[in-house]
């Protein structure tokens, strides 16, 4: 299962992982740009459950879509939100704005996990939760995201402790040429940062190899 897999690293990663022929549960909110992707997805047949991950609904739905095709192996929390474009100081961060960012990234993600939980845990699963090098260095105006995201890794050490039998990653992908990124620098070209799809290998096997649950940087 993959949130966030209409576009960008979260697109990058189903179709890395269904050209390996796993079978893809994936969630975005742009119902016809997710269905159009996952169409494109080698293999399959994959889901496409459109939504929004603070929905409750929503995660119930993805939950029983992977029960009804055999359980999920692998949980990938890639969803995220700026908060707001251009970024400002946190200071200045309206509250509601930061309340939707820690919705998105850290109550959400944890939310889903625990959905999936039973079904990971029976299947010695994995977790990965998408975070960024904003949640360890204080750059100026990252304030709101990057506070989130040190939350998003915090609780992942947390479920890492509790479930002895899923391994549990913070991954951060490092700066990537994606329309997020592009927000976050509104009128300036990044074409200097990479592709996701340059980095997908690489996630996938660092996760999917034996290495011990913590925080990893792809």
């Amino acid at each position: 299962m993959i949130t966030g897999a209409s576009q960008g690293l979260g697109l990058a990663l189903a179709a890395h992982l269904a050209g390996s022929g796993w079978t893809i549960v994936a969630d975005a909110r742009d119902a016809a740009r997710l269905g159009s992707a996952v169409a494109a997805l080698p293999g399959g047949p994959h889901a496409a459950v459109p939504g929004d991950v603070t929905d409750s609904w929503h995660r119930g739905a993805l939950a029983a879509t992977a029960a009804d095709l055999g359980g999920a192996d692998l949980l990938v929390n890639n969803a995220s939100t700026l908060g707001a474009s251009p970024l400002p100081r946190l200071a200045d961060l309206d509250p509601s704005a930061y309340l939707r960012t820690f919705e998105v990234n850290v109550v959400a993600p944890v939310a889903l996990a625990g959905l999936l939980l039973p079904q990971l845990r029976e299947r010695r699963g994995r977790i990965v939760n998408v975070t960024s090098d904003a949640s360890v260095e204080p750059y100026e105006t990252w304030g709101g995201y990057g506070s989130s995201k040190a939350a998003l890794d915090h609780a992942s050490r947390v479920l890492a402790a509790e479930e002895p039998n899923v391994a549990v990653y913070a991954v951060d992908p490092g700066d990537l040429r994606t329309e997020m990124h592009q927000a976050a620098f509104p009128g300036e070209d990044i074409s200097d940062r990479p592709l996701p799809s340059s980095v997908a290998p690489r996630l996938l096997s660092l996760v999917l190899g034996d290495t011990a649950s913590g925080r990893h940087v792809a």
